[in-house]
């Protein structure tokens, strides 16, 4: 199970999202990365409600059928080229310009992409090492705050409470579980194409902050239908009015907060302590959703409304750390947005 865990973490968090941006151009790179990054949150919040049906405890999840994937992943592995920015960092200058050529097209030209990365690479590589340590530099701290403050955000928002405890949330608010889980199966689908679609257009900050601000209302709505029941007002509404604030938060989760991190995080570091710092993100956030994972019950126990207000009050605050502290980096290249963060190249 921990090697299991282990190789997830590495996968997701650290290199699927640092490969992909070191390889796209800037103009496909949101494109590709999202919907990479959604497709991901679409399969990772669906098998933890399916597995949470009353029918499917009762039987044992046969986890022979995740070798599938991870078996097709491992043979495409071999048809792969290496990062072209890794491969100039460590020196392979031939390596470099070939995979370069492979990952934009026999026919393109890359003479001047293959001279920023270099004359890139040389500025940093005089600076620091990748090294832990390195990311608390002073030049490296507004992005350090932007990394770990979105993981947080994202982390202890509440999703695992909403994916791993759907069921208990259902029953205690009195909504039949199949109808639950079907509304949030049918709405997983345009929520996730629909954040893919508008990221290009809108951005990242906007994008996040919709998506947090969705979060923080669809909260509010659930511990407010907790509210009302409690008090025994409007029976018949509080139901229905549960169920919206778990569709609204999910949507919201799903179109935004759930994939545009973890692009943000492999956009804003440069290549030499990119490594260390999709480590420190990723065990942020895998932190924060142990703790949310941990500690859920405890809190619906003491308070079912109290639980959501929690909630939304952080995914408030999450939208006010987006509109302050996180940067667009729509339309520029991996090298205009460490230049212009960090001040490398002035």
């Amino acid at each position: 199970m921990y090697i299991l865990d282990c190789g997830y973490i590495l996968h997701h968090g650290v290199a699927g999202n640092n490969f992909l941006q070191e390889c796209m151009v800037a103009r496909l790179r949101k494109t590709i990365t999202g919907t990479w990054n959604w497709a991901y949150q679409f399969c990772g919040t669906s098998v933890p409600c399916r597995n949470n049906t009353k029918e499917s405890k009762r039987r044992i999840y046969d986890n022979r059928r995740g070798c599938i994937p991870c078996l097709l992943l491992l043979l495409c592995l071999f048809f792969i080229p290496e990062s072209p920015r890794w491969l100039a960092k460590i020196g392979k200058e031939r390596e470099f310009e070939a995979a370069l050529q492979r990952l934009r097209g026999q026919n393109a030209d890359t003479s001047h992409e293959a001279s920023e990365i270099k004359d890139y690479l040389e500025n940093l590589q005089k600076i620091s090492d990748d090294k832990i340590l390195n990311l608390f530099q002073q030049k490296y701290v507004h992005l350090v705050i932007v990394g770990v403050g979105l993981m947080v955000v994202q982390g202890l928002g509440g999703l695992y409470g909403f994916t791993f405890y759907m069921s208990e949330i259902f029953d205690s608010a009195g909504i039949s579980s199949t109808v639950g889980f079907m509304a949030v199966a049918i709405l997983q689908i345009p929520a996730t194409v629909l954040g893919a679609s508008l990221i290009d257009k809108f951005g990242r900050r906007t994008l996040l902050m919709a998506s947090a601000f969705g979060e923080c209302l669809g909260c509010f709505l659930t511990g407010l239908s907790f509210v009302m029941q409690d008090h025994n007002w409007w029976k018949e509404v509080s139901p229905i009015l549960a169920l919206i604030g778990v569709l609204v938060y999910l949507g919201s989760y799903s179109f935004g907060m759930g994939g545009i991190p973890w692009v943000i995080v492999s956009e804003i570091f440069p290549i030499n302590v990119k490594g260390s710092a999709g480590t420190l993100c990723n065990f942020v956030s895998w932190s924060c959703s142990w703790v949310v994972s941990y500690t859920f019950n405890f809190l619906f126990e003491w308070s079912s409304a109290g639980t959501f207000f929690i909630y939304s009050s952080i995914c408030g605050f999450g939208v006010l750390f987006v509109a302050k502290l996180v940067p667009e980096t729509k339309g520029r290249t991996l090298e205009e947005i460490h230049a212009s963060m960090t001040n490398i190249l002035q």
